[in-house]
């Protein structure tokens, strides 16, 4: 779940923008979700026909032309509208997956990307919540009596809602303030048919995918979906969190009230602060500097030193409590890396550092699975790969920069574009590269975490914070 304190209490919404729906549960049925992503198609046609027409340089009188530019604003800002509303409304993956393009920067179009971010980020501030009624009803089911009599106080309006469930604000009967996350009705089957469409589109382009490890990769993705659906197993990485980071005392993780939570319903410390749009918009450089090196400190010396990912860096899972100190929100998404897979992305790193280029060659071909026989492909991955590494193989401060974080991924895209055409034009299949599907969650947490730093546009010496966490050995999890 996102940032506990990012949402207001329930207003009047301007026009355009996501109200509560009141609904009882999200839609869950195989069906019925296919289908209501299947009704933004139509809305989306015209759209994509302007830019067909543009694509082949359809002749236009200069009236012709400004009336088609009109025409495909409208068409586009209704369509706009309409994704929004489902999105918010479907929940689940859906919504998952809009909420990552409103905040990894690349993924967007080129030219489009503020206004899709502005788009999709109302799916952070102004995600419909279901009705307070329905959140009643879980916890009555869940901690078995009414939130009336477990707390002390109940809030019955969420002030948070996102992809698997919402948050409401507490106390406990000894008067502590608690956020209490409670998990939509029926989300669970939404998220397990989701998962089984996912696996049909597969199994269509098998012939073609499965070389590109497509079963492993969606394999993967349904694990660790499924894992969040599961608040005991989040209520557990949050402690397992306090305990990597119990010596960092500018990390702060909220406690778990396991007495008040179950598989549908988490109960946690509830944490002030600022949000990250407010931070970023209002901290000095100083202190966005200090808040980035607590972030980056959070992520990495955790996957690093102990194997253990925060594979959700949505800029709404933190609070920032001053001083360089962090509050880090939402353990839904963590991922256990293999022993194997630290070592071996230490060692390309490792070789970046020491800039031993055969070394750095050799583990991308043995662990990273570049294909060196294939000049097209080598080139674009090697190329890529150095380019994540950059604010590791420096000794002097990196500033990090939204544009920065851009080119990243558009650089990946560039080249995957040339990558599947030929000289003369026609389409090909590129060479298959075998990178381990263990790295699925890696290459998000790469992405998303660019970008928040990007956004903080922090400055750092990111070579000096990370090298002790390569180069030692493995760490075995506290106790």
């Amino acid at each position: 779940m996102a940032d506990h304190e990012r949402y207001p209490p329930p207003s009047p919404q301007p026009e355009g923008t996501l109200a509560s729906s009141g609904q009882e549960s999200a839609p869950s049925s195989r069906l019925g979700r296919l289908l209501r992503l299947g009704a933004l198609a139509p809305r989306a046609l015209p759209v994509a026909f302007e830019g067909a027409r543009r694509v082949l340089g359809v002749k236009r009188s200069e009236e012709q032309e400004r009336a088609a530019r009109q025409r495909t604003y409208d068409d586009a800002k209704n369509a706009g509208r309409a994704l929004l509303k489902t999105l918010g409304e479907m929940k689940g993956l859906p919504m998952k997956l809009g909420q990552m393009f409103s905040y990894i920067d690349g993924l967007a179009p080129p030219g489009y990307e503020d206004k899709v971010k502005h788009l999709l980020q109302q799916l952070q501030e102004k995600a419909p919540p279901l009705s307070p009624e329905a959140a009643r009803s879980v916890v009555q089911q869940e901690l078995h009596a009414p939130p009336e009599q477990i707390f002390g106080q109940w809030e019955h309006e969420p002030f948070a809602a996102a992809s698997l469930g919402q948050v409401h604000r507490a106390l406990t009967r000894s008067g502590e303030r608690v956020a209490v996350k409670v998990q939509y009705p029926g989300i669970d089957r939404a998220v397990q048919n989701d998962l089984k469409s996912l696996s049909m589109l597969e199994m269509v382009v098998a012939p073609l995918a499965r070389p590109y490890q497509s079963k492993q990769t969606l394999d993967e993705i349904k694990q660790i979906f499924l894992a969040e659906l599961d608040y005991g197993l989040e209520a557990e990485n949050v402690d397992l969190f306090r305990r990597i980071n119990a010596d960092l005392p500018q990390v702060y993780i909220p406690r778990v009230f396991h007495s008040l939570s179950s598989r549908r319903v988490l109960t946690t410390e509830l944490l002030d602060g600022q949000s990250y749009d407010q931070f970023r918009h209002e901290a000095s450089q100083q202190e966005r500097n200090a808040a980035g090196v607590t972030i980056w400190t959070f992520m990495m010396r955790a996957l690093l030193r102990y194997g253990v990912m925060y594979a959700d860096p949505h800029p709404g899972n933190y609070r920032f409590l001053g001083g360089g100190k962090v509050g880090f929100l939402d353990f839904g998404c963590v991922k256990r890396v293999p022993p194997e897979m630290i070592r071996g992305m230490k060692r390309y790193i490792k070789a970046v550092m020491d800039a031993d280029w055969a070394e750095f060659d050799r583990a991308c071909v043995e662990f990273l699975g570049f294909d060196d026989t294939d000049k097209a492909s080598w080139d674009l991955y090697r190329s890529y790969t150095l380019e994540l590494l950059i604010p590791l193989a420096t000794n002097a401060p990196y500033q990090c920069s939204p544009e920065g974080a851009r080119e990243a991924v558009q650089f990946l895209v560039r080249g995957h574009r040339d990558l599947i055409r030929e000289a003369d034009g026609s389409p090909r299949l590129p060479a298959p590269v075998k990178v381990p599907f263990d790295l699925t969650f890696v290459n998000r947490l790469q992405w998303g975490l660019a970008s928040v730093m990007g956004g903080l546009r922090t400055e750092a010496r990111f070579r000096d914070l990370t090298e002790p966490w390569v180069r030692d050995g493995e760490w075995p999890l506290p106790a």
